[in-house]
């Protein structure tokens, strides 16, 4: 499967810039409305997602896009997708809104419901996380400098575990006790699969509740580093284009 990466960073890199166009501006970033589900949207969700939706949609035309700010396909049509892409514009929408800067742009591309490739960009740090699952190759780029390779660390003892900022739960804390776990990182987004993907983290547990956009990227960059990530409740690996797309627990492993 060829995927035009150079492509994919250019667009990751443009939502970013739109997402802190808005970031930047004291009076826009506070314009927050709440969704449906009471989760909330913002400037930045919209913007970011009509530059990532043209950029495919012109570009991949013959790819389907489910992305988090777009009208959902009725999974009678969905399920028929083979390969789709999958985004979510601005992951960690909290944490724009508390502006500590650890959000990120989201997209990967899903292939007979697992996903192959997966590209996060973290705007204000300007880093870029790539992960090619078929090549197992994973990197990173921050600022436009050169590659950094992404390899999990396999640690096997004081294993170091990253947790959310926005959510925690009592079972993270007793799941992270019997794989060893001397201590615990904070972050928001999916900075934590990137975190486990570059070794700075053994493992992520997620136990409450989140959606197949916040995953599917992070994902792909942490089994192309060597990693994996597994449903909570069948070990098996995780999959996607569910009927709902709502996921279970997952368990992300470095080791």
């Amino acid at each position: 499967m060829n995927i035009n990466i150079d492509l994919l960073k250019k667009i990751s890199i443009e939502a970013g810039n739109e997402i802190l166009k808005i970031y930047n501006d004291e009076t826009l970033s506070k314009e927050v409305e709440q969704k449906s589900d009471n989760s909330p949207l913002t400037l930045a969700d919209k913007a970011s997602n009509k530059v990532i939706v043209k950029k495919l949609k012109d570009n991949f035309p013959d790819i389907p896009i489910l992305s988090e700010e777009e009208k959902h396909v009725e999974y009678v049509e969905r399920k028929q997708w083979k390969k789709f892409w999958l985004v979510d514009p601005l992951d960690g929408t909290k944490e724009f809104i508390k502006r500590n800067g650890e959000f990120t742009v989201n997209i990967a591309l899903i292939d007979n419901g697992f996903p192959v490739f997966g590209i996060i960009y973290a705007p204000v740090t300007e880093t870029l996380y790539i992960g090619d699952v078929l090549k197992k190759r994973a990197y990173k780029i921050v600022a436009g400098e050169k590659e950094i390779p992404l390899v999990v660390n396999n640690k096997q003892t004081d294993r170091v575990a990253v947790g959310s900022r926005s959510h925690s739960s009592l079972e993270e804390v007793d799941l992270l006790n019997k794989y060893g776990v001397v201590e615990t990182i904070s972050v928001g987004s999916s900075l934590k699969f990137c975190m486990v993907a570059e070794g700075k983290a053994d493992i992520y547990y997620r136990h409450g509740p989140t959606m197949e956009w916040d995953t599917g990227a992070g994902q792909a960059i942490v089994e192309a580093s060597g990693g994996k990530v597994d449903n909570f409740l069948t070990g098996t690996r995780f999959g996607y284009n569910k009927e709902n797309l709502l996921n279970g627990s997952f368990l992300v492993f470095g080791f």
